[in-house]
């Protein structure tokens, strides 16, 4: 570690991941979903094919192309993900 380094914060902390695969009309979805303290109540939701991540939660799917522009889905296969998500992040 350099000398000049300041972290903003260095913290542990024990979660909860959960792996999902599940296949829509048009796209394969394998999904690790992430709960942690940290995101207050929100998940992270990773796409472990696309390479795309975000912090996710119930408020989030309800903003129009919050899902399309994160995971650079297109309408469908993001409502797709939405109505699975609806149920997951509870």
């Amino acid at each position: 570690m350099l000398e000049d380094d300041q972290f903003i914060y260095d913290e542990k902390e024990s979660t909860e991941s959960r792996f999902i695969c599940f296949m829509g009309h048009n796209h394969r979805f394998d999904l690790c979903i992430v709960k942690s303290d940290r995101f207050y109540g929100k998940s992270l939701v990773l796409d472990i094919q696309g390479g795309k991540f975000a912090i996710v939660g119930q408020d989030d799917l309800d903003e129009p192309g919050y899902l399309e522009h994160a995971y650079t889905l297109n309408e469908e296969d993001a409502e797709e993900l939405r109505e699975f998500l609806r149920g997951a992040l509870v």
